[in-house]
């Protein structure tokens, strides 16, 4: 049988090229003809093989259909074409003279959730098929609430199966009204409609004779000419890096594929998490150098500066960075049998970065039907929900919304090393407490007592120290040296006269905070303590050196803001953790990594890096004595020391 010939879009053919590309994903409840839309598209433009057409017109025969069943090119597996329904994500290429194509035709059962979600993921436009016979029906709902959360920003209402109510206009405006008051709720901007019949082929290639009342464009038109290039984003430059080349001793480049934005030789970029910055030297390609890289091409660029990178670092503009945090919230999409475990980590996928990851608190969980939101403790397969997700070390990240590149990340269960989720970055995790810090400082004071000046002032014990009182808050992870190094500042301020008085992590849980663990609850109890301790120190006139881990931000903002103006310095110890894991001079991490330690810092449990602290350490950069020396200098700049 000879196959039509597809129609040329307006302006002819393109080359090859020049063609654009548009992902596109088809969903509808069970028998709306999905599968049977997305083949007729492949015949009717000459995208399948005669073969393949022999094929399923000879199963179509077995089954003893009048017709060929268009849909059996898409229901590739034994057990669809057994029960009639698509299970799998199946994906198909077809392209016309306008443009090519990549199509995903997922599952409608929501049984199926997560593989529908796992095949929209990268879509540009999606296509719900709606049977005309039952109008807008539950499924019908869902599948636009995953598109919304997904955020494709151009969907297709195909209302199909028009021959079946007589290509009547008032069924075909019911469902449009219906759809159009539904779609209200949803985050999604550019809906277009239209009847069609994927059974006969009417609007789906060629405009459809049996329905005049439709002033419409058909299926195809509409998939070679919607812009999807503003939907991309050209503006934030991303760029992941997976691997370092080094072919020759000449030649050093990163290696990655553009997560977003653009990017030219000569334009300054900034590597993070190290902060250094440089300029790119060469766009280098398999076929020569670049002029420009922009979202989607692998490349890899050379920098004019020798700045340490590793795959899951990533290069940026010093203008336009990403959001940087331990903490973040998330819409997580549960794809593993085993329902989720909030006791046990999980490894975070984020572009070329692996992390250790923990879900918080699970804020509630959606029902996909209704839209409503439940009370939920975990996620069950295919479940949908909002949680707050803590990993062991920072991840750089743009909300989903802004960003897809950066914004999504999958879990993996590192024992089956199944993918357990995928997941949608809202932003940065904030709390109650982090809007309404103020009143944190005063939160914790006991009732009907009232507060006992000192009966000598502070001004008067400074005055006989000969030097200010201060609280330098050494902040880092554990075997990053801050006690080493805030040792040794004790013995030179101890040898100078000074009144200096240390407070060690180590120590402090030995009595005044021996009946406290180390979940996060606790941890933020301790740091409270020593705080309140530090303080009354302070007003004594002492130099107060604190060495604690803190790994939250918000612990070590309560300890500020308890302090007058001035008199909190934040001194962030730095080491990079493997770093940290060799030194490792009492055998924590050791324990930690065999489970015998549970929650702690850099394995099990995620440490909030200072935003703007006083002073920057870096301990495996510098030895002891400079730090110190910097320390002092630090002091003498403050007025704190002579």
């Amino acid at each position: 049988m000879d196959l039509p010939q597809a129609p040329v879009a307006p302006g002819g053919a393109l080359p090859d090229a020049e063609k654009s590309l548009l992902r596109f994903t088809t969903s509808g409840s069970v028998d709306d003809g999905k599968s049977t839309l997305i083949g007729r598209l492949l015949y009717e433009t000459n995208c399948i093989f005669e073969d393949q057409y022999a094929a399923v017109a000879r199963t179509s025969e077995k089954r003893g259909s009048e017709r060929v069943d268009l849909a059996l090119l898409l229901d590739g597996l034994a057990a669809e074409r057994e029960q009639g329904i698509t299970i799998d994500v199946a994906y198909r290429y077809f392209q016309t003279a306008r443009r090519k194509f990549i199509i995903a035709d997922t599952p409608g059962h929501e049984q199926y959730t997560r593989n529908m979600v796992t095949g929209a993921s990268t879509a540009d436009l999606a296509i719900i098929l709606i049977d005309a016979r039952h109008g807008v029906l539950t499924q019908s709902r869902r599948h636009g609430f995953l598109i919304s959360l997904l955020q494709i920003p151009h969907l297709v209402v195909a209302v199909n199966k028009m021959d079946l109510v007589d290509w009547r206009q008032d069924a075909y405006d019911a469902i449009v009204r219906e759809y159009q008051e539904f779609s209200q709720k949803l985050d999604i901007h550019d809906i277009t409609f239209i009847p069609l019949s994927a059974l006969d082929g009417d609007n789906v290639t060629r405009r459809s004779d049996r329905m005049p009342w439709y002033q419409g464009q058909t299926l195809l038109h509409t998939l070679e000419n919607v812009h999807v290039a503003a939907d991309r984003n050209f503006v934030d430059f991303r760029f992941p890096v997976q691997t370092v080349l080094r072919p020759h001793l000449d030649f050093r480049g990163f290696a990655g594929t553009v997560a977003s934005g653009t990017i030219r030789p000569g334009e300054e970029v900034v590597a993070l998490p190290s902060g250094r910055a440089s300029h790119v030297k060469s766009i280098e390609t398999f076929d020569g150098q670049l002029a420009e890289a922009f979202a989607g091409q692998a490349v890899a660029l050379t920098l004019e500066d020798e700045i340490d990178l590793s795959r899951g670092d990533m290069l940026v503009r010093r203008a336009n960075l990403p959001q940087v945090a331990t903490a973040f919230d998330a819409t997580l999409c549960w794809m593993d049998q085993e329902p989720l475990n909030r006791r046990t980590h999980y490894v975070l996928k984020h572009t070329t970065n692996k992390v250790k990851a923990f879900v918080g608190d699970v804020r509630y969980r959606i029902d996909v039907n209704t839209l409503h939101r439940e009370p939920a403790e975990s996620f069950a397969l295919n479940e949908i929900g909002r949680v707050t997700i803590r990993t062991a070390r920072p991840v750089f990240f743009d909300p989903y919304k802004a960003n897809r590149a950066t914004g999504s990340f999958i879990l993996v269960d590192p024992v089956t090393n199944r993918t357990a989720a995928a997941g949608m970055i809202r932003g940065t995790a904030r709390e109650v407490g982090d809007v309404a810090r103020s009143g944190q400082a005063v939160s914790h004071r006991s009732q009907n007592v009232q507060w006992e000046g000192g009966l000598i002032a502070q001004a008067d014990w400074e005055k006989r120290n000969g030097h200010k009182g201060a609280v330098l808050w050494c902040t880092g992870y554990s075997g990053s040296g801050k006690s080493t190094v805030a040792k040794a500042l004790v013995r030179e301020l101890f040898a100078a006269g000074c009144q200096v008085m240390m407070l060690d992590g180590d120590n402090v849980r030995h009595g005044l905070c021996g009946d406290l663990g180390f979940s996060d609850r606790d941890r933020t109890e301790n740091i409270r303590r020593v705080a309140e301790t530090a303080k009354l120190f302070y007003e004594q006139g002492n130099i107060v050196v604190c060495t604690f881990i803190s790994p939250f931000r918000a612990d070590r903002e309560f300890a500020r803001a308890i302090m007058p103006a001035g008199a909190f310095h934040e001194v962030y110890v730095k080491c990079d953790l493997e770093v940290c894991r060799r030194r490792d001079p009492k055998g924590l991490y050791r324990k930690a990594e065999a489970g015998e330690i549970a929650e702690f810092t850099g394995v099990s449990s995620p440490y909030e890096a200072p935003e703007a602290p006083e002073l920057v350490l870096e301990t495996d950069l510098h030895a002891v004595d400079d730090l110190v020396a910097r320390l002092r200098a630090h002091l003498r700049e403050h007025g704190v020391t002579d």
